[in-house]
């Protein structure tokens, strides 16, 4: 049976457009391309120069890319097509020892394989994998220009970790499909793109998290490519009991990669004078909190070296040392995380009290606590919107006006509404049978232990049940349900 698009669709899709466009962190230069890095574009040929901001823009970022798709094809109205960029940009004017010098941080985020944090995991066939984040930092002082990119993306094979009412959901790696090739694919085009990769992975060395640490650093070797290595560092297991001094084991390991790796500098007269030879790739499960904190340390090193070869900071000078920047550097830092948070996870982003101050506070763990509550609450009743939502405004599902039936009515089990009744009922007899009590206490017992046990038994139904109670994608994603 065919049928029109009606109009209470109609208003879902939109809602879902205007959802999307009402997330922070969406950036456009009518003259400057915001989608490459300074060493890409030192590296491009005349005809590259000459080029439209459309035409010359990396895909990976373009996040309009759907929206201009009509407009390639038409050089004439190139100019009125402007790439739109996701992530976060934060520009200061700074100063250290009355020399003046501008700072850049941009997050670029990647729209393949882009999503919310549990429906979105790991890597597709093509190799790009989920919550993929290019981080570059820029100085410019008297007409130079020196810059440090990182990256950070999902574990780079296929797994999945669906929301089904647990706090944390169990990871799965899939057992149906060949790794290899995806991962393969993954960092030959990492390769090409930046050279050398250095993989920093954050996860836990046991528990949940232990499996998909132990196939990473397996998959690394058995692909046996020399411009790819691996360190493993279990971020909270080292951290624990706010010993986040011991970050500086990492970063003195770390050191003389860093070292090898240099970074992009070209001086005033246009002339380059070092290129960075490869990228850290960090990753934790998200690639959000446990990731930012360890790019913001790897991009204070290399700023210290920049920043002394520029004539700014003396022999000798430590960055620490100089209060006034520090605060900046770590606030950006900081404000880096929440905007790549809120855009994959729903929130901002934790341990942001440890990269704004450097050191772990009470307060920042009770903030931590308030945000991971916003995200148990996000990640299981409302990222299925969120979810369909970026893949509507993506082109990654069309909306086609002449449907067999509607992709967005999905009936729900009867279950799905008569157990959460049953045990809010259940629940609210249990306490009016303690507050008002019967004659004698055994006979109050028993009606407590009755409606105590039924509450108990249908949230254990439920929680049994957890993958039909959360809000699951209707479009795309929900083809790939594990």
């Amino acid at each position: 049976r065919i049928h029109l698009i009606s109009l209470q669709d109609n208003k879902v899709f939109l809602s879902m457009l205007n959802h999307v466009l009402s997330v922070d962190g969406f950036y456009f230069s009518t003259t400057y391309d915001l989608t490459h890095t300074l060493q890409r574009l030192a590296n491009t040929s005349p005809e590259f120069q000459e080029m439209s901001l459309l035409e010359r823009a990396d895909p990976r970022f373009v996040w309009n890319g759907h929206l201009l798709r009509e407009f390639i094809a038409q050089p004439e109205i190139h100019r009125f097509a402007t790439p739109v960029m996701h992530g976060f940009i934060t520009m200061h004017s700074c100063s250290i020892n009355g020399k003046c010098f501008d700072w850049l941080l941009i997050s670029r985020r990647s729209c393949f394989r882009a999503g919310v944090r549990y429906y979105v995991r790991g890597i597709d066939s093509e190799g790009h994998a989920a919550n993929f984040v290019e981080t570059e930092q820029i100085v410019h002082y008297k007409g130079s220009k020196a810059s440090f990119v990182q990256t950070r993306g999902s574990i780079p094979f296929f797994w999945s970790q669906r929301p089904n009412l647990k706090y944390k959901p169990k990871p799965q790696i899939s057992k149906s499909v060949n790794h290899m090739d995806g991962f393969q694919r993954h960092f030959d085009s990492q390769i090409i793109s930046y050279g050398k990769q250095m993989i920093v992975n954050l996860v836990n060395q046991k528990g949940s998290e232990k499996p998909l640490e132990q196939t990473f650093s397996k998959m690394v070797n058995s692909m046996a490519n020399g411009m790819v290595r691996y360190v493993a560092f279990d971020f909270h297991k080292e951290c624990s009991r706010m010993r986040w001094d011991r970050l500086q084991i990492l970063m003195d390991q770390l050191a003389d990669q860093q070292d090898e790796f240099s970074y992009f500098l070209v001086d005033s007269e246009g002339k380059i004078v070092t290129q960075q030879e490869g990228t850290f790739r960090s990753n934790c499960m998200d690639c959000l909190d446990r990731t930012n904190v360890i790019q913001s340390l790897l991009a204070r090193r290399s700023l210290q070296a920049q920043l002394q070869r520029l004539g700014v900071l003396h022999v000798g000078q430590r960055i620490e040392e100089q209060a006034d920047f520090e605060k900046i550097y770590k606030n950006a830092w900081a404000d880096n995380a929440n905007a790549c948070a809120k855009q994959y996870a729903g929130t901002g982003a934790l341990k942001t009290d440890y990269t704004r101050t450097g050191k772990r506070t009470q307060w920042g763990l009770i903030m931590d606590g308030w945000n991971s509550l916003i995200r148990y609450y996000k990640n299981n009743f409302s990222d299925g919107f969120r979810q369909d939502a970026i893949d509507l405004f993506l082109g990654n599902y069309s909306v086609d006006e002449v449907e067999p039936a509607s992709p967005l009515h999905v009936k729900k089990d009867w279950k799905f509404l008569a157990l959460p009744i049953i045990m809010v009922v259940a629940f609210s007899m249990c306490i009016i049978c303690l507050l008002m009590a019967g004659d004698t206490w055994t006979e109050t017992l028993a009606y407590v232990l009755f409606w105590g046990s039924a509450s108990f038994g249908t949230f254990a139904i439920i929680l049994y049940n957890g993958k039909d109670f959360v809000d699951a994608p209707k479009l795309v994603q929900k083809e790939k349900m594990d």
